[in-house]
């Protein structure tokens, strides 16, 4: 008997699963128990004045818990691109949003690990400035407010100033009595509200990812597999694994058990292999031939900011500083409650169940980080996402692009750093202005300022790999083969409905054509003969 290679791959494929170990079943995975209470640690049985405190007990025991932090991005907020030589981070990049962490730390670090960063001279040695709680609360009432320089709430304070709802004090000895490995909750305290706003930045991650339905995320899905984020994002020493500036674009190579050390886990390969698809085998083998040029999540994230909350599609800083009508900041929001307008900020649109943009990509991308020049004469691509046809490590992926409008120096063409918070925001706001605001960030970044500044058009690429939707929702053939496809504007590719030529097309119809009337002139010709064949003299009919 002869074995096809189909057959004989999909036999391969059925012994593999029926095989495979716990870990690739559609299980739930078990809940993990604790081994030690922490309510009964007596290094936690006391009121901490501080976040300070705290850490200071945790390390009584976890002794080099806060030194492996110190070595991480969550801490340092900078990273050393390995291409180029650069450092990259929050503390070097300017985006499109917020703009930068540079003279505004004491707003930005809510979202930092620590304590204490409001300006330029934080120790980055103190142990004791380590925020153990921000990543393992389990009560849901550890919270960090803007301006506060990463400290957690210690007093009840009004917040937003002058919105009359208030703040309560956190409980630090319940929340260190109560510490758990890291929920979604937590990674999403910064992750689904990063540039200030539930959704804003990444289009793929939000606060719906707490309790999501399958629909939503087929891997977080609160009811079935109801993975946390470190399940992917495996973490050694306090290093998450996973990175926005050095992404796994094109892993190859047979599945691995999660936990595995290797240099790339944060992947869909790395759980499915890069040859996934093994339940229809007629179709099998066209679909596995697909990851060869296109990423996973392409298929299988067909539209991203699936949920009412949306995402933010641009940002216009040129607008902020018009005031109502009496001379006073507003805030006016679109029909879905999002923020449309405010005077502090300027205009911004939103959206839901977007259409990701396509572009090659190998994982690396290249950045304007702090007072690189830019050309002002057209669009300024803060961030470009590496990668091409002909590049073994480039997959198709999908793509959120923010465009903005932001300030820039008119003369020395940087963009600017611009001082926009990190005080009293009534006393900042009430006499606010853009050359006082622009002088302040510059100087504090180490950079000269021309004292002119205009507003240039900026755009950022932010990958698309969360939200994965069940397989029953994935791309169908037609969405990228069909005449409206989504991957009509990437280079190197042939799609026939989109690049074919007329005269290609009737030359091909005229083929298949002549090739009908031949059949038919043949079958007509072999009945006649065979008509005739048949005849005898006692049946001349």
């Amino acid at each position: 008997m002869t074995v096809t290679k189909p057959l004989l791959t999909a036999f391969l494929l059925a012994a593999t699963i029926a095989l495979a170990p716990a870990w690739a079943t559609t299980q739930a995975p078990p809940a993990k128990k604790t081994t030690a209470d922490h309510a009964k640690f007596k290094e936690l049985q006391r009121n901490f004045a501080s976040g300070p405190e705290v850490t200071k007990a945790c390390l009584s025991c976890h002794t080099e818990a806060a030194d492996q932090v110190q070595h991480t991005k969550h801490w340092t907020w900078e990273y050393t691109d390995a291409k180029s030589g650069k450092k990259l981070g929050k503390r070097a990049i300017i985006n499109n949003y917020c703009t930068t962490t540079i003279s505004n730390e004491k707003d930005c670090m809510a979202c930092h690990a620590g304590y204490g960063w409001k300006d330029s001279n934080f120790d980055f040695t103190v142990k004791e400035n380590v925020d153990c709680l921000v990543c393992h609360d389990s009560t849901g009432t550890y919270r960090k407010l803007p301006g506060d320089a990463g400290h957690p709430v210690y007093e009840r304070k009004e917040f937003p100033k002058g919105s009359g709802k208030f703040v309560d004090p956190v409980d630090l000895q319940k929340v260190a009595q109560k510490v758990a490995m890291p929920s979604r909750a937590n990674c999403g305290a910064c992750h689904f509200f990063g540039a200030g706003g539930d959704g804003t930045k990444h289009g793929d991650l939000d606060s719906a990812l707490k309790t999501p339905s399958k629909a939503l995320d087929v891997h977080m899905d609160a009811t079935g597999l109801n993975f946390s984020c470190v399940k992917c994002h495996q973490t050694s020493g306090h290093e998450v694994a996973g990175s926005r500036y050095a992404m796994a674009a094109a892993v190859t190579g047979h599945a691995r058990v999660r936990g595995a050390q290797d240099d790339q886990p944060a992947s869909c390969p790395s759980c499915h292999g890069d040859k996934p698809h093994h339940e229809n085998a007629l179709l099998m083998e066209r679909l596995n031939a697909h990851t060869d040029k296109l990423a996973c999540q392409t298929c299988h994230i067909p539209e991203y900011a699936r949920d009412g909350i949306g995402t933010e599609k641009s940002w216009d800083w040129s607008t902020a500083t018009k005031m109502g009508p009496e001379g006073k900041p507003v805030l006016i929001k679109d029909s879905a409650g999002r923020r449309a307008f405010d005077s502090k900020k300027g205009n911004f649109a939103w959206d839901s169940y977007l259409v990701p943009e396509y572009r090659w990509f190998n994982g690396q991308v290249s950045y304007i980080t702090v007072g690189d020049k830019i050309d002002p004469s057209g669009i300024v691509e803060i961030n470009h996402p590496e990668g091409k046809v002909n590049d073994p490590a480039s997959r198709i992926w999908p793509f959120k692009i923010h465009r903005g409008k932001q300030a820039y120096d008119a003369e020395n063409n940087i963009l600017a750093v611009t001082h926009t918070a990190g005080e009293d925001e009534t006393a900042l706001w009430a006499n606010f202005d853009w050359q006082k605001a622009i002088t302040a960030g510059m100087k504090t970044a180490g950079l000269s300022y021309s004292g002119k500044y205009g507003f240039v058009s900026t755009e950022m690429s932010w990958p698309i790999t969360h939200m994965v939707a069940p397989k029953d929702a994935a791309l169908q053939c037609a969405q990228c083969h069909g005449a409206e496809s989504r991957l009509a504007g990437i280079d190197g590719i042939y799609l026939p409905a989109v690049h074919g030529s007329r005269l290609i097309d009737l030359l091909g119809w005229l083929a298949v054509a002549a090739a009908l009337v031949g059949v038919l002139i043949h079958g007509f010709t072999r009945f006649c003969f065979f008509c005739n064949k048949n005849k005898t003299p006692e049946n001349p009919q």
